[in-house]
């Protein structure tokens, strides 16, 4: 997350929260697809924006060789903390850093990757702006981003059960945020505005597993920042909402474990 509100919101007791619901249902499935297309570039020093818990870092950890230095970063140093008490199967640096106002010098990367991290940048044209001036000449941006929420199925059950309890006259946070920069001529525009001249968009389409049919629907009401929009509804609203979005995944997808699709946009860019 990356602005000085996220950053609260992803404190106290949420990033254990993260890790334990939302890492598993939403970004686990995408981690070995964005780490593949980092190791295929062959980097020498690699930089993860927005990182969060760490889950797709740990991966990188995994797939690169040993020599591959990574640096992850993300604006709640509290998500990092997190990151960081879990671990990694080799070292990893750890830094507390804006996307939109890197800390590091020009030309110091080959790679820099993002997972689902974007959405949430107050000024994508600054951050990618930023991106590219931390590469190197030929150096690679790879991000990913959550397509249309009609794509996800299983944030699309829990919205749609839940709308009635939030502001009619407000976008919901789900769709104003996470699944709100999904235009691919917007996103390619941004990044030509930044200097990345040739950027390619692509569709990824992949399965969330949850164990059990309810987990979806407490990740999903309970985590942030969606949470805090409920609870300003009203003393009962979060505990209403999770009960609905329970209810609305047993009549879409039966009980016990559940499969439902994910849809995001990936996204190369070359620096020149």
């Amino acid at each position: 997350m990356q602005s000085s509100e996220s950053s609260t919101l992803f404190a106290g007791s949420i990033p254990q929260f993260y890790a334990q619901y939302l890492v598993p249902i939403l970004f686990e499935p995408y981690v070995a697809d964005l780490a593949s297309r980092v190791a295929d570039k062959r980097p020498i020093r690699v930089l993860e924006l927005a990182a969060g818990t760490g889950v797709l870092t740990r991966q990188l950890a995994r797939t690169l060789p040993q020599d591959v230095t990574i640096v992850a970063t993300d604006l709640s140093q509290p998500m990092l903390d997190q990151a960081a008490a879990t671990g990694s199967v080799r070292p990893v640096e750890w830094c507390q850093a804006d996307a939109q106002l890197l800390p590091f010098p020009d030309e110091a990367f080959d790679v820099v990757v993002c997972q689902f991290g974007v959405m949430f940048f107050p000024d994508k044209v600054r951050a990618f702006t930023e991106a590219r001036r931390v590469l190197r000449p030929h150096g690679q941006l790879i991000f990913n981003v959550w397509d249309r929420i009609e794509e996800n199925e299983f944030s699309k059950t829990v919205l749609q059960a839940v709308r009635p309890l939030l502001r009619e006259d407000q976008v919901p946070f789900l769709t104003r945020i996470p699944h709100g920069y999904h235009d691919r001529s917007v996103i390619q525009d941004d990044l030509v505005r930044s200097g990345f001249p040739r950027p390619t968009v692509t569709s990824v389409i992949a399965r969330s597993c949850a164990e059990a049919v309810h987990l979806p629907a407490i990740a999903l009401c309970q985590g942030p920042p969606m949470r805090s929009e409920l609870e300003a509804q009203g003393p009962d609203a979060l505990q209403t909402a999770t009960k609905w979005a329970s209810a609305a995944m047993v009549a879409r997808f039966g009980t016990g474990a559940v499969e439902g699709q994910l849809q995001a946009l990936i996204i190369l860019a070359e620096s020149v």
